[in-house]
């Protein structure tokens, strides 16, 4: 019975995981079609994104109330070990990340819907390189919490900055304009909002890995203290390192077998 009792706790834990990463795909997807929508302003293929993105949106909401209420059932059990506590505490707070990305997603798909009806609207040049910046933050957070990867969370933690300049350089870049031609003024402040909201996804991104990081190694490296940290070199035998090789498209390709969509029905 007691083999039983444990092999039933073990697939309680890994559903919550499994939940996990089905709600960071879904939040991928959607962060996926508001960056290409935004840095391809013109381009008819991405017209349908911003809808796309705006139909998405609530069930990422439904998702994180599953997987709070699966982990207070968890948490309401007779006991748990250590790395299990910290899963249930990491997966109350990677959630709440995951959902902000979503409505930062729908905050940028609001703004491309507005800046196609400004004929001034010019994409910012580093608007792209940004975006890929963030793309690559928040691939490298959920392939880590796949993997259960600290090196790949560092590599997240090291590129907040990146993302923060070309926020501070798009930024300088568009005042000089709005200042020599008022016409730019309308679609200025709305790649000034899309700046604002890419790099709060970066900010999510990084509070997601920093949770990865206490999850697998039990470590707080919150406010500024996750550079100190610094994983070891790869070791062929550790299976959190398993798949890292090629990491180079989204974290769909990363762990195909992870259940693909979390079901909303409550218990």
């Amino acid at each position: 019975m007691a083999a039983i009792a444990r092999l039933t706790e073990v697939v309680l834990y890994d559903t919550l995981v499994n939940y996990l990463v089905s709600m960071a795909r879904t939040v991928e997807g959607v962060m996926n079609r508001a960056l290409d929508c935004i840095v391809s302003l013109e381009n008819p293929r991405t017209s349908a994104l911003p809808s796309e993105v705006f139909l998405l949106e609530p069930r990422i909401n439904e998702m994180e109330i599953v997987i709070d209420e699966h982990a207070i059932r968890l948490l309401r059990r007779d006991s748990f070990t250590d790395d299990e506590m910290r899963l249930i505490v990491a997966a109350l707070k990677i959630t709440n990340d995951l959902e902000r990305i979503g409505d930062l997603a729908v905050n940028l798909a609001e703004r491309v819907v507005s800046l196609r009806e400004m004929q001034a609207a010019q994409v910012p040049e580093e608007l792209a390189p940004m975006a890929s910046a963030v793309r690559a933050m928040v691939t490298k957070s959920l392939g880590a919490l796949i993997f259960r990867n600290v090196e790949m969370t560092t590599q997240v933690l090291e590129s907040d900055d990146v993302v923060d300049r070309y926020r501070d350089r798009i930024f300088e870049q568009l005042l000089q304009h709005m200042t020599q031609a008022p016409t730019l003024v309308s679609p200025g402040l709305q790649f000034i909002l899309a700046t604002r909201h890419l790099e709060r996804i970066a900010d999510h991104a990084t509070n997601i890995a920093e949770d990865i990081i206490f999850w697998v190694r039990g470590l707080d490296v919150r406010h500024g203290r996750g550079l100190m940290v610094r994983a070891e070199q790869n070791d062929q035998n550790d299976p959190s390192c398993a798949g890292e090789a090629g990491l180079t498209e989204n974290s769909h390709a990363l762990y195909s077998d992870v259940t693909l969509d979390c079901q909303t029905g409550r218990a």
